[in-house]
């Protein structure tokens, strides 16, 4: 490898950067916390105390197993939250038919649920045509 720089000035380099990791380990040494207790090993000296958790809570059955399911719905109450939705569906349906009346919008029926593929395909853009003169 043929370097473009004298000898001394590479050396001067050197040194800089040796000095700037050695002055970093030994900051590092220097400020470092104390090793901390590990879980079993007894505590030498008498300084803190043991800490009691106020708000400790026992482990419950449900905070084991997680929630209950949910209670199964009867005939009556499934028919219930179907006439609920379809009214919602409806309303909405509604609401979208006077906002288009009222801007002047002509109506858009929506499309059918299964054919939601084939519209989204139709909708999607044409590629570009390819350039005619090369770009370079």
């Amino acid at each position: 490898m043929n370097w473009t720089m004298p000898r001394p000035v590479l050396q001067i380099v050197a040194a800089v950067i040796g000095v700037a990791a050695v002055g970093s380990f030994s900051i590092g040494i220097l400020t470092a916390d104390a090793p901390a207790k590990l879980p079993g090993e007894r505590q030498t000296g008498g300084y803190g105390q043991a800490i009691e958790a106020q708000e400790a809570t026992p482990l419950a059955q449900e905070r084991i197993e997680g929630p209950p399911p949910p209670p199964e719905l009867t005939p009556e109450e499934k028919a219930k939250q179907e006439a609920e939705k379809k009214a919602k569906e409806d309303a909405a349906r509604a609401k979208a038919e006077a906002d288009a009346a009222a801007n002047g919008l002509p109506q858009l029926a929506p499309p059918p649920s299964d054919q939601i593929g084939a519209v989204l395909e139709k909708a999607r853009p044409a590629p570009p045509p390819p350039p005619e003169e090369p770009l370079f």
